[in-house]
């Protein structure tokens, strides 16, 4: 339906109905615009849905005609209207300064109001003086469009005065806002000079959510709620004066439902009784629908606000049902179903058979299913049964035979009926005698890991069968989940045995046996005791804590029926494996004790500790730990270890040792004081080390010589007091960087990029070298700043410089070095590196291959003036599934070679000289295997002295036999 009008959906355009679901297609503003809501039935009966709002967001241009001048005053107020075209919905404003996209940017002078699209300007200065565009911008679309221009320009007659303020923008003296939404409330003044704007809320505190936007002249509420209505006042005012506007905020709510109505099944003639609440402001009203008709009071229909009573339902009131709550704001829909049932009386199933117990109790059901309620009647054969001290009619139909005997036995039957009709059930009453059960023994005690066997027998009526289930502490057993612990073993069909296997702690309880027959159900129980280690102790709690102990109390804990004959204190701590055992006083805890002393504890430690409790069977769980504690601080009792020395600087007497653990320090401001004296003086000089974790103290005095022995202990202290110190050790102060720089320095050539290096040790003494550092750069070219350096190590006294450029001379120093630093370095020598190779390969490689022997050739490469001369070749021979190479070395351009096994080869030739060796052939590959007749081949042929070289080459082959 659309506005209340059911839409005519028999033509395919331009509605459609999809699962439900309204289709429009090409919607118009002109057509489609209105209100929404679904009507859906079926067998039962049909329900409205809420209401769905459809519009079209649009945009209208701005008029064409242009816009007058505004002419004022500098120091003046002006305001700039907007004036916007027709739009839907909101729409956002902003202004243009002179040229897009050049925005007017708002601050405590300037204000674009979102409700009017306006553009206030407090007080006018000569940078405001130029043309104006209102933007308007679609939320929805983000379609823009702007106004025609409106020129600002001052006035030439003088200067506007100073005046108190004008309120031009303000919130409405009644401002409505939905619950939960973001309420903006305006405000902004003209005046000179600019006015400073204020709010507050009377009778009471503006809400901590809000925040001040725009200079202050925009209050933001976001999250409105019903505690934030109230009179809001706005204030501007400046030296001349002040104005002020009050308006009052009014927060609604949409409905919402307290009570809904539910589906309901009556009996025809029931009295109906629905009642629905909502909360909402203003406070909601109420109306019902029955099938999305409106239902009205009637005689047996009562409407009282939120409840509906009907009174006598019939048939005819089945079907679907609405109630309605709605303010001016919304509207909200509860939906139930009122079912009406009219039937005859129905069993479920008849005759019944049913077994009593003699003497006991017995209850005969009679339930039929029938709307009305029907009339029940029971009857006996053909005598109707009356209401006695024996026989008792409860008011659920049922028949209750109290202490029932043989003579009970019998057909009985109930009869119901009702206005549609009867119908009847024959229940048959069996009474036997009573059954009896017991479980042997009665009572076991077993220790963990032992095995029991619990009997289970019934004596019953031979007449009846018997079924057997073994329980623990009330709930049945489940044998599948009980880790093979359990067993049930059915001897004989009225007993049945329970075996336990390898008893655990948690099987204690009772075992009880219920026997069940059609007509009885006897239950009996026997008590299993497990003996087993004892369970944790109680809390344990710490009463006095020193630097080294730490009295502690517990509680016991269950014995599990073993006396506990000792208790075990342990504890842990951040620097401990785990739990460790602790020394107590006294040093053996017996059962009955429930207090001790750890004893032998380190100082300013934090420990936990728990008890372990142990009986005849075994020690069992340990007690929950402890609160964490820290004992005292105390002097430190444990002195560095691994004292030790050497190395540093030239005057320098390096100390080391290994720090004492945290576990050791018993104390704040933890430290070490180190003493040391030259041999043979009386003396100590002590230094303080502050650092907990320093490991190392160097001491400089010029006026020792190198490698001077010092006697040296390392103590510690704390805020407590100073502890031990370690043995003295014996410790020579440092021998000092390489004194003397190496002699004999030589530098030869070896090819254009390798030059070799040697020298001789300087002579022993004082700061011996570790190794030595060749420094090698290009004369006068590079500084020996930026030299290349490698390093040896130990007595190498050579090395090969590789990876120099070729025909370059180059200076070479050479200096020790060891950890102190660097020697002087050597007088440096020179040296310069051959011409590099010919970077051109040999080229037409020729070849004459005769069974397993080659005769191969090639052109002669011939070296430019920059590039060293050509001294011979090497042929390089590579069987094509092996690594190995063979090298045969040529002086002239060719080779013969032999192919030591049949398969496929690699040949390569490169030329040599002293510069080193030249750039590689193309590859030659060549197969062969015993028998083959002389083959011949060449490379491309790139040289008019092909001729000569193929002549030379057939030379050669007519030499190989």
């Amino acid at each position: 339906m659309i506005n209340g009008t059911e839409l005519d959906l028999s033509t395919n355009w331009p509605y459609s109905l999809i699962d439900g679901n309204l289709v429009i297609s090409e919607p118009s503003q002109a057509r489609d615009s209105g209100r929404y809501q679904c009507q859906a039935h079926n067998s039962i009966g049909t329900v409205l849905s809420r209401d769905a709002q459809l519009q079209f967001a649009h945009l209208a241009n701005f008029s064409g005609r242009p816009r007058g001048g505004v002419s004022v005053r500098e120091g003046q107020g002006v305001v700039l209207l907007c004036a916007p075209p027709p739009h839907s919905p909101e729409i956002s404003y902003s202004w243009v300064f002179n040229e897009f996209p050049s925005f007017v940017a708002e601050d405590s002078r300037r204000f674009i109001s979102q409700e009017t699209g306006n553009l206030y300007i407090s007080k006018v200065q000569p940078s405001d003086v130029g043309s104006y565009i209102c933007l308007v911008k679609n939320t929805v679309t983000s379609a823009r469009v702007l106004s025609p221009p409106t020129p600002l320009t001052l006035k030439t007659d003088g200067v506007m005065g100073e005046y108190e303020p004008k309120i031009e923008v303000h919130f409405p003296q009644s401002e409505l806002a939905a619950r939960g939404m973001t309420v903006r409330l305006e405000c902004f003044a003209l005046g000179n000079p600019v006015p400073t704007i204020t709010w507050r809320k009377l009778n009471g505190n503006i809400p901590k959510k809000s925040r001040l936007r725009k200079s202050q002249a925009v209050l933001e509420i976001p999250n409105v709620q019903l505690e934030d209505s109230g009179t809001y006042e706005c204030k501007a005012e400046n030296y001349r004066g002040s104005n002020a506007f009050r308006g009052q905020l009014q927060v609604y709510t949409y409905p919402q439902w307290l009570t809904v109505i539910n589906d309901t099944q009556l009996d025809s003639g029931d009295v109906l009784q629905w009642e629905c609440k909502a909360t909402g402001r203003p406070r909601p009203t109420y109306r019902w629908l029955r099938n999305s008709a409106p239902l009205l009071p009637q005689d047996r229909v009562e409407i009282m606000s939120g409840e509906l009573i009907i009174r006598g339902v019939r048939p005819a009131d089945s079907g679907m049902y609405q109630c309605v709550a709605e303010n001016k704001y919304g509207t909200i829909y509860s939906a139930a179903e009122l079912k009406i049932l009219a039937s005859a009386p129905t069993f479920r199933q008849s005759p019944v058979q049913l077994v009593a117990t003699l003497g006991k109790n017995v209850s005969l059901n009679c339930k039929p299913r029938a709307s009305p309620k029907p009339v029940i009647t029971w009857r006996k054969g053909d005598r109707r049964i009356q209401p006695s001290k024996r026989t008792l009619l409860l008011r659920n139909n049922t028949l209750r035979i109290i202490n029932s005997s043989r003579a009970d036995e019998g057909s009985y039957v109930c009869r119901a009926e009702n206005q549609f009709g009867l119908a009847e059930m024959t229940t048959i009453l069996w009474v036997k005698e009573a059954m009896r059960v017991e479980v042997s023994p009665a009572r076991v005690e077993v220790t963990v890991g032992e095995s029991v066997v619990l009997t289970c027998k019934a004596v019953h009526d031979p007449s009846l069968d018997v079924s057997i289930l073994w329980m623990r502490n009330r709930q049945p057993l489940n044998f599948h989940q009980q880790g093979g612990h359990f067993e049930f073993i059915q001897t004989q069909s009225s007993s049945a045995d329970l075996m336990i296997r390898n008893v655990l702690l948690k099987h204690a309880g009772k075992y009880g046996c219920r026997a069940q027959t059609s007509g009885d159900t006897v239950f009996a129980e026997a008590e299993l005791l497990v003996r087993g280690p004892p369970g944790p102790p109680g809390i344990v709690i710490v009463e006095e804590i020193t630097d080294t102990t730490a009295t502690l109390s517990w509680t016991r804990g269950v014995d599990n029926h073993s006396p506990i004959v000792a208790y075990n204190l342990q504890a842990r701590s951040p620097y401990s494996l785990g739990w460790q055992a602790v020394r107590t006083d006294p040093p053996h805890i017996t059962g009955d004790m429930e207090s001790a002393v750890a004893v032998d504890l380190n100082p300013w430690v934090e420990y936990e500790f728990r008890v372990v409790a142990t009986n005849a069977i075994g020690t069992g769980d340990p007690s929950a730990p402890s609160s964490v504690v820290q004992t005292q601080e105390a002097v430190p009792s444990v002195p560095p270890t691994n004292v030790r020395g050497g190395n540093g600087h030239r005057y320098e007497l390096v100390i080391s040792w290994e720090p004492v653990s945290e576990e050791f320090q018993n104390g704040k401001g933890f430290g070490y004081i180190v003493a040391f004296r030259a041999n043979g003086t009386r003396g100590w000089k002590e230094k303080m080390v502050t650092s907990a974790d320093s490991t190392t103290f160097k001491y400089r005095d010029e006026t020792f010589p190198p490698l001077t022995p010092f006697e040296v202990k390392v103590g510690v202290y704390n805020n407590k007091g100073d502890g031990p110190f370690s043995q003295v050790v014996t410790i020579y102060s440092a021998e000092g960087e390489p004194r003397e720089a190496p002699t004999g320095v030589k530098a030869a050539v070896v090819s254009s990029s390798e030059i070799q290096v040697a020298w001789r040790s300087p002579e022993p003494g004082p700061g011996k070298p570790y190794g030595y550092e060749v420094s090698y750069w290009k004369d006068s070219v590079e500084q020996e700043q930026s030299a290349g350096k490698l390093r040896t190590q130990g007595n190498q006294t050579s090395i090969v410089l590789m990876g120099l450029e070729g025909n370059t001379r180059y200076l070479v120093t050479v200096k020790g070095y060891n950890s102190i630093g660097q020697g002087p370095a050597s007088v440096a020598v020179q040296a310069t590196t051959l011409k590099p190779p010919p970077d051109r390969p040999p080229s037409n490689l020729m070849w004459i291959q005769e069974g397993d022997n080659v005769s191969l050739g090639w052109e002669p490469v011939k070296a430019m003036d920059n590039e060293s001369e050509v001294i011979g070749y090497k042929v390089l021979l590579r069987q094509e599934s092996r690594n190995h190479s063979q090298v045969i070395q040529s002086r002239g351009p060719s080779a013969m070679l032999t192919l030591p096994e049949g398969g496929a080869y690699i040949i390569e030739v490169r030329s040599v000289s002293k510069g080193g060796e030249g750039a590689v052939s193309a590859q030659v590959r060549l197969l062969t295997s015993s028998g083959v007749r002389a083959k011949s081949g060449q490379l491309p042929l790139r040289s008019p002295l092909w001729g000569t070289a193929w002549t030379l080459l057939l030379l050669l082959a007519a030499l190989v036999p």
